[in-house]
């Protein structure tokens, strides 16, 4: 049973002075604290290569934000990105406002509220985690089969279809208070898997000193 991981990174800050939720919106790149943050992970992934790490893929939604944190690990490892639409951010009808909990007190958005379970706002949290273990289980099987035992793949992904992709393997419900998610920017979600199961989930910051200054807004 062939060892492999999973690493679902989440991408850097956005520069979004707006603190709009940008959701799928093209356009929204890093800040100069995301190139920090993408930069310490970059570094985080060169470091667990020289100890003996075997990072053998590298995977990024087509947003911006997300190609723009892959690239200096794909530098560091000498990685090829490759573009996979299954791990874009959650789709959201919210999307492009600022100041959201404002909007929801205009009846004409209380339709979207009518189910926080699925949600009924946006993309199915069931839909997310089911695109998102596509796409991991393809790109792990394409890695093993290439470079064999311990290969490990890196996903630069979203906080959102991160987090209900690990609150699934957690075996918890997927509805959730955005607010609770442990799925910083720039942190790592990881998936260890013997052959097709699933072990273990692991979590890691690898630059928590610039947490501190960042904007988080949940959903983007």
């Amino acid at each position: 049973m062939p060892l492999s991981t999973v690493h679902l990174l989440r991408h850097g800050e956005a520069f979004n002075p707006d603190r709009m939720l940008y959701g799928r919106i093209p356009g929204f790149g890093l800040s100069e604290l995301g190139f920090q943050m993408a930069d310490g992970a970059g570094e985080y992934f060169a470091k667990r290569q020289a100890e003996g790490g075997n990072v053998v893929r590298l995977v990024a939604s087509p947003l911006l934000r997300a190609q723009q944190t892959a690239a200096p690990t794909s530098k560091a490892l000498d990685l090829q990105i490759h573009t996979d639409e299954r791990v874009i951010e959650a789709g959201n009808k919210l999307e492009g406002l600022s100041k959201v909990a404002e909007h929801l007190r205009q009846p004409k958005y209380w339709p979207l509220l009518v189910n926080p379970l699925k949600p009924s706002w946006g993309e199915a949290y069931v839909e997310q985690v089911a695109r998102m273990r596509l796409a991991m289980d393809e790109h792990r099987k394409a890695a093993v089969a290439e470079h064999g035992e311990g290969s490990e793949v890196i996903i630069v992904s979203h906080q959102l279809p991160i987090w209900v992709t690990r609150r699934a393997a957690e075996k918890k419900r997927l509805w959730h208070d955005p607010r609770q998610r442990e799925c910083t920017l720039a942190s790592i979600t990881s998936f260890d898997f013997e052959g097709d199961e699933l072990v273990s989930v692991r979590y890691t910051e690898p630059c928590p000193e610039l947490l501190a200054g960042a904007a988080n807004i949940p959903g983007a």
